[in-house]
């Protein structure tokens, strides 16, 4: 199996955790990422320490708490494939979010560092933008759950509905330079569920010099971490694709470039 998938345990362990990547695992600097499959009743705390987190409700239910707010109850869709925008909750670093599971929950738990700027708060549907972006096959649906124009210090998330026989992240775009005002570094994992749950999604991994060549075959519930180059899906005919991005660098901003290979497709074919 390709280094840059991560998969997800079958039995959730103790906690309820399925999924981790560390930046000590992912060997780079920035992002952190967990999924967590939680029984009705189930507790899951954890202390912020020097990150920021964003926990966003996959399907579901539960009561939050932070040091400081308290949320009676969170969430609204009970799977992704519901294709509404979540709820999300943010909490700063040096802080602490306990969540009980009202009903079967899965969250995933997004960390980058944080530096004290934001307080504690719930990111509801109604303020997470909704875009249709591409055209054609290239058509796919995208929440943005915290954004650049959204309070935080460096993490940026955003969740993905690819239809079946569509391409998303594409055309192929890199962000691995700290070249702004032209492209921004920025480390990016890609967590994947598939409708139905048997199918897979393709993800090709690639830099200008191809010294990181990869085409991976992603399942329902694995990761993709991208440390590096171009990275454009395909949802293959018969299966729906959604991922969850989260990225984050060392400046809060996503300046990306196209391979000018393929660079062209971004115009749509004039009307006949």
């Amino acid at each position: 199996m390709s280094d840059l998938i991560v998969s997800s345990h079958p039995t959730p362990d103790p906690q309820g955790q399925v999924l981790s990547i560390t930046p000590e695992s992912a060997g780079w600097t920035y992002v952190g990422f967990s999924v967590y499959s939680l029984k009705e009743g189930q507790m899951l705390r954890q202390m912020t320490g020097n990150n920021e987190v964003c926990v966003v409700f996959l399907g579901g239910h539960g009561k939050v708490a932070t040091a400081k707010k308290k949320w009676e109850r969170v969430g609204h869709r009970l799977h992704v494939f519901e294709k509404t925008p979540p709820f999300a909750v943010y909490v700063p670093n040096e802080d602490f979010f306990e969540i009980t599971a009202l009903t079967p929950l899965d969250i995933a738990i997004c960390q980058a560092p944080g530096f004290g700027t934001h307080e504690a708060r719930l990111i509801s549907p109604a303020h997470i933008g909704v875009e249709t972006r591409g055209y054609g096959n290239l058509e796919r649906q995208i929440h943005h759950i915290l954004p650049e124009s959204e309070a935080a210090d460096s993490l940026l998330v955003v969740e993905v509905f690819t239809p079946n026989g569509h391409w998303s992240s594409y055309p192929p775009h890199k962000h691995d330079e700290d070249n702004l005002p032209h492209e921004s570094f920025l480390e990016e994992t890609y967590y994947y569920k598939v409708e139905p749950a048997q199918g897979f999604a393709i993800q090709r991994v690639y830099t200008d010099d191809e010294s990181l060549n990869e085409t991976v075959i992603v399942k329902d519930g694995e990761a993709v971490l991208v440390p590096k180059g171009y990275h454009p899906v395909c949802a293959p005919p018969g299966y729906e694709v959604y991922y969850l991005n989260v990225m984050a660098g060392p400046h809060r901003t996503w300046k990306f470039s196209n391979d000018p290979a393929h660079a062209w497709v971004m115009a749509p074919p004039p009307k006949s």
